[in-house]
């Protein structure tokens, strides 16, 4: 029999030789934890192994992944991938290095669409690096900063990760993906004011706000960003006025009642009249671009804003997110024939059953490391390193940036996170706040080298090699990195908006 010592020693290093050889990470997911079966002397116990990946991935929660794979995929097969960049680039195309500013605005606002950094990478890199090099940027940058940008997918929500994370942790999916706005934010503030920083170094070029003038839109469109637009600013208003509210009654300590709803319509014809008075002010070209972006943009409104009303769970508000692309790309934008629905369905279960087999790898690979009781060993290693928490913290977040290097986010939480998160819980860090620091070290970790999967696919997409991009882009590493320490050692930032809400107490 193999002691447990022996599963520290051999266990893992053997998972990682699997995976630098080359092996798929599902295969290295169940041949690390087989071969450590075989040596313990319990072959017959293989077959649970494997019974697990099924058991992994039969989850109601779970269904919410393939979802918002398919909900993204329409999107993007959609046209709105340019709809966004041509919305960042009105906003932010004047600045120096603009184009790099837009492929970070722009990673910002499909987050909201995908949740995926490979699916940020793919879909923006495939416009935005071809534009920037044409615009005066080294290809080697424009896909460094792709890669760096992507990783503000699974962040902001709606995130597939913290989907993972709250079905193996038991914890709120809609106080982790209000967690995830603030820290997604300052990601994305960071990588901006790197850029800003590099603007004079490299002499990066200013680019057009408006790049196709005098588009239109059609009149079912038109009218649908019309209503939706001040329909979302009023809410948005009402909202506000509600939580100042609130401040106010607990200063006076007397109650303020206010409805959400009543006080949005009051507002909708202050809303209406503000919009025409900045209508005389902004241009034709400026208005529809950003009108175009409106109809897109309304998909994690919906998503989260159903979520946080208890209107639907997430997996409900994944399907709606399905149901409302569809209708939009097909009936509104009408950029998606029937013909395209094969290819698109296709796709989006491909992507959807590498994701669910990674996952269902990742809890056989669980089970059998907790029959070898070295998640008690490795829990009891990691106090004894320190007693303060703040350096507990510190080697935690080594430990997870270098995982990361080598293991996507979501079998890593699943292997990982029962073991850490109670560690750290009993320490005194909130449960929400250290899934917030676990996701982003994770996700961070995919534009890592030497593993890291969206330099892997920013090169594909953009043709430079692997380790240029992985040159380049430390810069914007440096700069996640930091923003890491920043969330790990200030609770607030993630803390804020789930505490605001009533999410968290």
């Amino acid at each position: 029999m193999v002691g447990t010592r022996l599963v520290l020693v051999f266990f893992l290093p053997a998972f990682l030789i699997f995976l630098l050889i080359g092996m798929p990470v599902f295969f290295a997911l169940l041949f690390a934890p087989g071969l450590l079966l075989i040596l313990n002397g319990q072959e017959r116990e293989i077959a649970l192994l494997y019974r697990n990946v099924y058991n992994g991935i039969d989850a109601f929660p779970l269904m919410a992944l393939p979802f918002f794979i398919l909900s993204g995929e329409l999107m993007n097969r959609g046209g709105i991938t340019i709809r966004l960049v041509e919305f960042s680039q009105a906003l932010m195309g004047h600045l120096r290095g603009g184009l790099a500013q837009v492929n970070i605005l722009s990673s910002m606002l499909f987050a909201g669409l995908s949740g995926s950094a490979v699916a940020d990478t793919s879909a923006l890199g495939s416009t935005l690096i071809p534009a920037m090099e044409k615009n005066g940027y080294s290809r080697k940058f424009a896909a460094a900063i792709t890669a760096a940008s992507s990783v503000i997918g699974p962040i902001i929500p709606p995130s597939g990760i913290m989907i993972i994370y709250a079905y193996v942790m038991g914890e709120s999916v809609a106080a982790l993906f209000l967690a995830g706005i603030i820290p997604g934010v300052l990601v994305g503030i960071g990588l901006m004011l790197m850029v800003r920083a590099l603007a004079d170094r490299y002499d990066l070029p200013k680019a057009e706000r408006i790049v196709n003038k005098n588009q239109s839109l059609s009149s079912i469109e038109y009218w649908l960003s019309y209503v939706i637009l001040r329909i979302n600013l009023a809410m948005l208003l009402s909202a506000l006025l509600s939580f100042f509210s609130s401040i106010l009654a607990t200063l006076i300590n007397q109650p303020i009642l206010l409805n959400t709803w009543t006080i949005a319509l009051i507002t909708l014809p202050l809303v209406h009249f503000f919009l025409l008075n900045l209508r005389k002010k902004v241009s034709k070209d400026f208005r529809y671009v950003c009108k175009r972006a409106v109809v897109p943009l309304q998909t994690p409104i919906i998503i989260l804003g159903g979520i946080l009303l208890g209107v639907f769970t997430p997996t409900e508000a994944a399907s709606i997110a399905v149901a409302y692309a569809f209708i939009i790309s097909f009936f509104v934008l009408k950029t998606i024939k029937l013909k395209d629905l094969p290819a698109i369905l296709t796709k989006a279960a491909l992507g959807s059953s590498a994701v669910l087999l990674l996952i269902g790898g990742a809890m056989a690979f669980k089970v059998v490391v907790s029959l070898s009781h070295a998640p008690e060993q490795l829990a009891t290693f990691v106090l004894s390193l320190s007693e303060n928490p703040l350096i507990l913290l510190f080697l935690i977040n080594m430990l997870l940036f270098i995982v990361g290097m080598f293991l996507d986010a979501g079998p890593a939480i699943i292997i990982l996170g029962p073991i850490l998160a109670p560690v750290f819980i009993d320490m005194g860090v909130h449960p929400i706040h250290f899934a917030i620091i676990m996701s982003v070290n994770l996700t961070v970790g995919l534009a890592t080298p030497p593993m890291g999967l969206v330099l892997f696919v920013a090169s594909s997409v953009s043709g430079e090699r692997v380790e240029t991009i992985a040159k380049t882009i430390l810069p914007f590493l440096a700069v996640e990195i930091i923003v890491i320490f920043l969330i790990t050692y200030i609770p607030a930032i993630s803390m804020t908006l789930p505490k605001l809400t009533g999410f968290v107490q």
